[in-house]
């Protein structure tokens, strides 16, 4: 199982260094399972060698050179240099706040491909694109996989439908459920579903059938609330 913290425009160096303190005491006393992967991505001034085995650091954003004249990117160089090797790609605040298009995340993925990188690459649809049903909603994941090699190894896939992002309202597990069973028919690489993810639904949405964890945002930011995340996960894990 996978549970990875999106920090978004949160925390800084400083701060995100006592979260990952207080996250790693947390891990170590609790007996958790080998087989509970925890991943946090901070914001790029957040990045840094952060000494906790238990979690794994990843960058939210990165472009599609080695280096060069690309003002207000990072990229392999600048992840390097602290031993990042997870990236994010796709995420739909990327696609409709940044305007990043289909074409430049497909390049992304090729290009962070070649190197290894292990890529959560996410995908999700509108509201006005749900309400059509749910052969519309395959129909748009489809394109968003457009020339994205789902065989990869090191591919993990994020479901996370815009309409419930941030804002409180996750999809129903008979939503969930379908999604899953139409991307595991097309790839093996670990599925989450991400939106709107807490405390208070995390079992329910572990419990769906092909769905192998979360990718968490606001109930992430604060320590606190994905320990008990992570708590009741593995709880729902072992029942």
């Amino acid at each position: 199982m996978i549970l990875a913290a999106n920090f978004k425009m949160n925390h800084t160096r400083s701060s995100t260094k006592e979260y990952i303190d207080s996250l790693c005491r947390f891990l170590k006393k609790g007996n958790f399972d080998q087989d509970i992967e925890i991943y946090l991505f901070p914001p790029a001034t957040a990045l840094d060698s952060y000494e906790c085995e238990s979690v794994r650091i990843g960058a939210q954003n990165a472009y599609c050179a080695e280096e060069g004249s690309f003002t207000g990117e990072i990229g392999p160089v600048q992840l390097g240099e602290f031993g990042i090797e997870t990236v994010l790609i796709g995420h739909s605040e990327r696609r409709e706040l940044f305007g990043e298009s289909q074409e430049l995340i497909n390049k992304k993925f090729a290009f962070y491909k070649e190197r290894g990188f292990e890529i959560f690459y996410c995908i999700g649809e509108k509201l006005d694109i749900r309400e059509r049903g749910i052969e519309e909603v395959k129909s748009f994941l489809r394109r968003q996989l457009l020339n994205i090699d789902t065989d990869y190894e090191n591919l993990i896939i994020a479901y996370e439908p815009v309409w419930a992002i941030g804002t409180g309202k996750s999809a129903h597990a008979e939503d969930i459920a379908e999604v899953m069973e139409f991307l595991g028919s097309i790839t093996d690489a670990p599925l989450l579903y991400g939106g709107s993810v807490k405390a208070g639904n995390i079992e329910s949405i572990i419990s769906v059938e092909g769905c192998e964890g979360a990718l968490i945002g606001t109930a992430s930011w604060k320590v606190d609330s994905f320990c008990e995340i992570i708590e009741r996960a593995q709880m729902r894990k072992r029942s």
